[in-house]
């Protein structure tokens, strides 16, 4: 098979000196029916070497979950349509800024703490500190996403939460590939580590290694990718 980075991206990065291939690997279209584990084992696996990593997108990994939820069936609260316009609308990944998925942060974290993660943010704003509310508010909010422009269907009509336990997950498919795994939520605009198979794995290289997310993020279904030193 061949090694082809996605549209736009490229399969070398270098960090701190020493260069990296990522290669982004494709998949199905992957449902609630699916066990990422199978997954994993059934496309990545074939192509790990020893000392390789496998980083899998967090919204899979939601998705065979069950934590992706049909946006006609999202009944959005009175405080889901108020607070959903005070947020950034940002190209690269609607966040909380629509209805459905702040309704599915409410249900999440409950009102009272996203409300002290609003106030947290509002105070800390005009001096220059971002990232208060996520960080108050925990529970992998920041991941959450809704339907947007790049979104693959069916998933453009799908509100979906972070993925539980992604640890636990990261570390079930490390047993299984005998590979370290990182579960990661990256966009254009940034990335976070959600899980990782080995706590001691750096976090700090591990964004660095994926800063202009080679998984792309359009319709390119590569939601696994082998990142390998070389």
């Amino acid at each position: 098979m061949e090694d082809k980075a996605n549209p736009g991206k490229k399969l070398i990065i270098e960090v701190e000196g020493q260069k990296y291939l990522r290669l982004p690997i494709k998949t199905h279209v992957i449902t609630s029916d699916d066990n990422i584990i199978n997954v994993a084992e059934k496309y990545a696996f074939p192509r790990l070497k020893d000392g390789d990593y496998l980083f899998i997108s967090e919204r899979v990994v939601a998705i065979s979950q069950g934590r992706a939820f049909p946006i006609a069936e999202l009944k959005p609260s009175f405080w889901a349509k108020l607070l959903s316009k005070f947020v950034y609308k940002s190209p690269y990944g609607i966040g909380l800024g629509s209805t459905w998925t702040m309704e599915l942060a409410l249900r999440e974290a409950g009102l009272p703490r996203i409300l002290l993660g609003v106030l947290a943010s509002a105070v800390t704003k005009p001096f220059g500190i971002r990232g208060v509310f996520y960080r108050v508010v925990g529970k992998n909010i920041s991941a959450i996403d809704g339907p947007c422009s790049y979104t693959m269907p069916p998933y453009n009509k799908y509100a979906k939460l972070a993925p539980k336990d992604p640890d636990k997950v990261a570390r079930q498919i490390k047993k299984e590939i005998n590979a370290q795994v990182v579960i990661i939520d990256a966009n254009d605009l940034g990335v976070n580590i959600l899980g990782r198979s080995d706590a001691e794995l750096d976090t700090k290289w591990a964004e660095a290694v994926f800063k202009d997310n080679p998984l792309g993020q359009t319709d390119e279904c590569t939601p696994l990718c082998i990142v390998r030193q070389i």
